[in-house]
């Protein structure tokens, strides 16, 4: 199961202990609120692209929205995202559970800066009845050698949710 394989990556960092996982489903933003018991906006949603066919994670707050402009000129090409199928086969999570812990070596993890206005965001943690609680330098620590950089390409966070 992908949770397990997650607790056993956040092993390493001394952070397992923090996975919560839940009775109900926490595999839309608005339902992992419900589950963790926050806003949305704290939700770190992991979105899962195709650049030049390679596989790319970006977390992003719960409260964000892909900007395409912004995306097209950071990656260089429009932003696609994987199939289902796809993600579960390239990623090694399913929809609803993708995270950016315990990945492949050739997926390319961007945390997106409409995370960094909170002390603490809640990721999924390999299931869609799951998340871990993690401030962004841990989250960023923990995303291993998979992490390429902050980027900046989304967009309605900053008055939606506030900045």
């Amino acid at each position: 199961m992908s949770v397990e394989k997650v607790r056993a990556y956040l092993s390493g960092f001394g952070l397992a202990d923090r996975i919560r996982e839940f009775t109900v489903s926490s595999a839309t933003v608005e339902l992992a609120a419900l589950a963790v018991g926050v806003e949305g906006a704290r939700i770190g949603k992991t979105l899962s692209f195709k650049v030049n066919e390679e596989p790319i994670l970006i977390v992003v707050a719960g409260d964000a929205k892909v900007d395409n402009a912004k995306y097209k000129h950071f990656f260089g090409v429009k932003a696609k995202m994987l199939t289902p199928e796809e993600a579960l086969v390239r990623i090694g999570h399913a929809v609803g559970g993708v995270c950016p812990f315990a990945l492949p070596a050739d997926v390319k993890v961007y945390l997106d800066v409409s995370l960094r206005r909170f002390e603490t965001v809640f990721p999924a943690a390999g299931s869609d009845a799951s998340a871990v609680e993690l401030s962004c330098r841990e989250l960023e620590r923990c995303c291993g050698a998979n992490f390429v950089a902050w980027v900046d390409v989304c967009k309605a966070w900053q008055t939606e949710g506030g900045q």
